[in-house]
């Protein structure tokens, strides 16, 4: 997409006032209900843990010193955890402990329960810090009341909007770093494809000054794509620069079983260090990913996959003629130190998309998280022609697709309408605050 960024800047400055209604993120704020100031500025917010929710679901807080007080006040143990921090020990019933987070910079922050399934179940929430006046985690308030936060001073709506026009306008926010690339192989004498990969822990910026370690190959979110044509020759050429082993796994490729990297059973595990050789010929068409396959929890969401294609996709003759003008992967994911995100970034990071009127683009959606993705595009229909690489027979309609983790569905979108369009998640709290837009939102420009 690297070739449309000019073409973006200029769409994007003339769309501003339609994103101001359609796009939002975090608005300013001191503490949320509850909070109190401490001493030497610290900030210390009451949390309560039951099954199978967070309360309250937006903390809010100024940059510097943090502080959770988190009681268990269910019938079950849970534990506590927010993105890129140590998290508490398991806590028992009717048990309070203190998550001091120490300085904390501005940025919004993933919040769960890490038992296994407690987040899937409804135990997640976000750490939202900013400067300026709290917006309390309650109800939204009528028109023209101001919202309280329970300390400090109110926000009324109309310094709300603002906020959120303000925070609207930076999107696409710019970051460093731009993962999904496609990696050219070195061509060996026999024909073979060869693709060199590192697996490393590199510093990756999610949204703008929010910093985190993430778990790469090649050092980028998501790893370079990979893209071969059936009957390749294929070597990968993993290094592990982790500090514990790895595997690789290539999830939907057909490869020989000892090329499958699910260590100890097809492979020793590649310890820090160590180099392991995968060898297979693409012997069918696929839409794969590739990913660790060593305690996967922590790798796999904490950004160690990529896009693994193989051959072309074709475009169901039902469908009439249509002028496919890119294909793009869309690589979902909800967990580790990346977090709510699409390609390793978090709204206003994320990056925006442009069609022509009356073009159309294949889209890869890829879900490497923990929990389900239903994908919505405002506009224009989408039509599935493939599940998992498998081309079907007869392609739907659906304005929104719901991506399992590991599922891939490839949808065909043709624009029909000009202007700026959202594109996000439909759970509405990986994609949307009582404060605004974030995490896994991006917009279509159809020009």
């Amino acid at each position: 997409m690297r070739k449309n960024e000019s073409l973006l800047v200029s769409f994007v400055a003339a769309g501003l006032a339609v994103l101001g209604l359609l796009l939002a993120s975090v608005a300013l704020g001191t503490t949320s209900s509850g909070a109190t100031a401490g001493a030497g500025g610290a900030t210390t917010i009451d949390v309560t843990l039951k099954e199978f929710s967070i309360t309250p679901n937006h903390l809010m807080a100024p940059p510097g010193p943090v502080k959770l007080r988190v009681t268990n006040s269910g019938v079950m143990a849970h534990n506590f955890a927010v993105t890129g921090y140590p998290e508490l020990p398991l806590l028992a019933p009717g048990e309070t402990k203190v998550l001091d987070l120490g300085t904390v910079k501005a940025g919004s922050y993933e919040v769960k329960c890490t038992v296994a399934g407690h987040a899937a179940s409804g135990m997640t929430a976000m750490l939202m810090v900013a400067e300026g006046a709290a917006v309390s985690t309650g109800a939204a308030a009528s028109s023209g009341a101001a919202v309280s936060s329970g300390a400090g001073p109110a926000m009324s709506n109309a310094e709300m909007d603002a906020t959120m026009d303000a925070v609207a306008k930076k999107f696409p926010q710019k970051t460093a770093g731009h993962g999904g690339d496609t990696m050219d192989p070195k061509i060996m004498p026999d024909g073979t494809k060869e693709f060199d990969i590192t697996a490393k822990i590199v510093d990756w910026e999610v949204e703008a000054g929010k910093i985190v370690k993430a778990w790469t190959y090649n050092g980028v979110v998501p790893a370079p794509q990979i893209k071969v044509d059936v009957g390749d020759k294929v070597r990968v050429v993993l290094r592990n620069e982790l500090p514990e082993s790895t595997s690789l796994h290539f999830h939907g490729i057909r490869v020989p079983n000892a090329m499958d990297g699910v260590d100890p059973y097809t492979q020793p595990p590649i310890k820090p260090g160590e180099t392991f050789t995968y060898e297979f010929t693409a012997i069918e068409a696929a839409v794969g990913i590739y990913h660790s396959h060593h305690d996967a929890q922590v790798q796999v969401p904490n950004g160690m996959f990529g896009a693994f294609l193989i051959g072309e996709m074709p475009v169901p003759k039902s469908l009439g003629a249509v002028h496919v003008t890119q294909t793009v992967n869309m690589v979902l994911n909800d967990a580790g130190t990346i977090g709510l995100s699409l390609n390793g970034k978090s709204f206003p990071a994320t990056e925006p998309y442009v069609l022509s009127l009356g073009d159309s683009m294949i889209v890869n959606y890829m879900n490497e998280g923990l929990q389900i993705h239903p994908m919505h595009l405002h506009q224009p229909k989408g039509w599935v022609i493939a599940k998992d690489g498998i081309p079907l027979e007869s392609p739907y309609a659906q304005d929104t697709i719901v991506v399992a983790p590991g599922e891939r569905y490839t949808v065909l979108y043709t624009a029909t309408d000009k202007g700026v369009w959202a594109w996000h998640c439909h759970i509405l709290n990986h994609a949307e605050t009582p404060t605004g837009m974030t995490g896994m939102v991006t917009a279509l420009i159809v020009q």
